[in-house]
């Protein structure tokens, strides 16, 4: 829990009694490769802290997964449209490595936002985090060819290309494995 709550100093400063809160609110959970936080059609319960390990989110589409984010350390993660209006999710979410995350219900978070103000200032913090990235995936996928998109990856976020299959990842590119391995094969 402390790790959790160094984290959050990092970018928003919580007083002692709401520390104190978050504490008694979140549960530490362990889990294995290949296990779900969530599956499509269920409703989203929890908010999770990813402290340790990796997940995707993914959709199913004519029968095929398609990966559309990956979540490691240090992340917030759910499936926030499912979380925020109580719908079931149209998403999976999916370890890709054994995982150690802290979570909290969302019941417990909306009364921890009538108690402590700035707990509903963090989290909207959060909220803002996970929109941005959302929003860089969808122009990114809109805009830029195959290449242009591996290309980032191996210069903003090459630890994905050393902890996800080659298999999600040309997934989350929208590309074949194949067309992957071309890429691969030029640079």
């Amino acid at each position: 829990m402390e790790y959790l709550l160094d984290y959050i100093k990092v970018f928003y400063p919580l007083s002692t009694q709401a520390q104190q809160a978050l504490k008694d609110c979140f549960e530490r959970v362990e889990l294995s490769k290949n296990d779900y936080l969530i599956r499509e059609s269920q409703v989203a319960r929890y908010m999770y802290f990813l402290e340790k390990g990796a997940l995707r989110g993914y959709y199913i589409l004519d029968g095929k997964e398609v990966t559309h984010w990956f979540a490691f350390e240090n992340d917030f993660v759910t499936s926030f449209h499912s979380f925020i209006t109580h719908t079931p999710a149209v998403e999976n979410i999916q370890l890709i490595e054994p995982a150690v995350l802290w979570r909290i219900s969302k019941e417990k978070l909306t009364a921890l936002y009538n108690e402590h103000h700035e707990i509903e200032r963090l989290v909207r913090i959060a909220y803002e985090k996970y929109y941005i990235k959302l929003e860089e995936r969808f122009v990114n996928a809109h805009f830029k060819t195959a290449k242009e998109l591996y290309n980032d990856l191996l210069l903003q976020r090459p630890h994905i290309l050393e902890r996800v299959s080659l298999g999600h990842i040309a997934s989350y590119l929208g590309i074949s494995q194949e067309t992957l391995s071309r890429i691969r094969g030029r640079l």
